[in-house]
């Protein structure tokens, strides 16, 4: 058995308590402040991080962690409050790892987002580009369309407790009887679903814990990751796209930003001059769908075959003619478009973990005449920028996008042309 691994003192005492002022939040959604370990005649040098703490506060903090060149601590008590703190919504907020900023005016946390981008954009990628204002969710709250709470293995003698990681842990869980972040219908079903779960725990029906899948599409919350749904996204004057796949297949969880986000994305691949797309990760086909009656021809590649034949289900449905989408070769994904470069645009939305080298290799051969790039992580998005700047593309346009408020989560759309 594995000795616990013992805590390093320095500089602080393990629950030692301090008093510090929060200058600023990390792109973890962390207060952080400077504190002299050496005294109070010494300059303030010593990051520490507070959880739930607020730029112009002054805290007092109890540290739980000594790493190589700062702290963590665990908020004690507001001995100065922000102008801009605000009751939390969620009696759970603070225990809950869910949310990060409900204390916090949704205003505020829309341009501390576009600071953290900003921030990230200079030291990351070294570009000095102007960010824009972070375009927010119509909905602050009842936004979220999707969730997955979590129980651990029944215990005798304890209600199991069914809902989401507890802020600050891997494996310790929260109950969570409802979420403010979700839309009605989810809290509806979760009081349901965690009704059952208890009921068939009562009968010893589980050995082991489980992760639930909730989505609500249209008002109807499906359970089974493998049932159909159907998202509505409306297209302003050219109509509505109807959006069929698998509720645990990926897709984005703030319906009600989609027709924005959707726009903004098919306006910044046109604005190339462009006249063909291709969607380099086109899932079920929102983006690709979305932008085809602004190009020649749209080109979806996807790597899940089963993503593609949803995609080509909705162009069908959606009776658009130009869309064609192909199941990728991981090392051939550009082969075979039948168009140039020169003449295309791409859109690219990867996973958190940014794009892998060979898929930038690929894209970077392609030549396309620009580039918008969609990611939910803007940390390895400013990573990725690096290549795109060696390879001669330039960024022209930074927008956020808050498809998470109350969340340190955003979703950052970089346009880059060559050149």
């Amino acid at each position: 058995m594995s000795k616990k691994k013992a805590f390093n003192d320095k500089p602080f005492a393990y629950h030692q308590e301090i008093e510090l002022s929060i200058t600023t939040l990390t792109n973890l959604g962390l207060g952080l402040g400077r504190v002299s370990p050496g005294g109070a005649d010494a300059e303030p040098s010593w990051v520490v991080m507070v959880a739930f703490a607020l730029p112009g506060e002054r805290v007092r903090a109890r540290i739980f962690r000594n790493h190589a060149n700062y702290s963590e601590a665990d908020l004690v008590e507001v001995l100065s409050a922000s102008p801009h703190r605000v009751p939390p919504r969620c009696p759970l907020f603070g225990r809950c790892g869910g949310c990060q900023y409900q204390n916090l005016r949704y205003e505020e946390q829309l341009e501390w987002k576009r600071r953290q981008v900003a921030e990230l954009l200079e030291h990351m990628a070294g570009v000095s580009l102007p960010v824009s204002p972070v375009i927010g969710s119509p909905r602050p709250f009842g936004y979220r369309s999707k969730i997955t709470p979590h129980f651990s293995a029944p215990r005798p003698g304890r209600e199991l407790a069914v809902g989401f990681l507890r802020q600050g842990s891997r494996f310790d869980i929260v109950d969570v009887p409802r979420c403010e972040i979700a839309t009605e219908p989810i809290n509806a079903r979760l009081a349901e679903a965690r009704a059952e779960i208890r009921r068939r725990a009562g009968e010893g029906a589980f050995e082991r814990g489980a992760t639930l899948l909730l989505r609500d599409a249209g008002g109807v919350v499906t359970t089974g990751h493998g049932d159909r749904v159907t998202e509505t996204v409306p297209l302003g004057s050219e109509g509505t796209l109807r959006l069929r796949f698998l509720a645990g297949d990926f897709f984005q969880n703030n319906p009600f930003i989609l027709p924005l986000f959707a726009a903004y994305v098919r306006d910044q691949a046109r604005s190339s001059g462009a006249r063909f797309l291709v969607d380099a990760y086109c899932g079920s086909g929102l983006f690709a769908l979305a932008s085809a009656r602004a190009f020649e021809r749209v080109v979806g590649v996807e790597v899940s075959e089963s993503s593609v034949a949803f995609a080509r289900e909705n162009a069908a449905a959606n009776a658009i003619p130009n869309a064609t989408f192909l199941a990728g070769d991981a090392s051939a994904i550009f082969s075979g478009l039948g168009f140039p470069g020169d003449d295309t645009a791409v859109v690219i939305d990867p996973p958190r973990k940014g794009c892998d080298e060979a898929f930038l290799r690929q894209l970077f051969g392609f030549r396309p005449r620009a580039v918008v790039y969609v990611s939910c992580d803007p940390a390895t998005q400013m990573r990725d920028l690096r290549g795109f700047h060696a390879a001669g593309y330039a960024a022209t346009a930074v927008q956020p996008f808050d498809l998470f408020p109350q969340t340190r989560h955003l979703e950052c759309v970089i346009t880059l042309g060559r050149g």
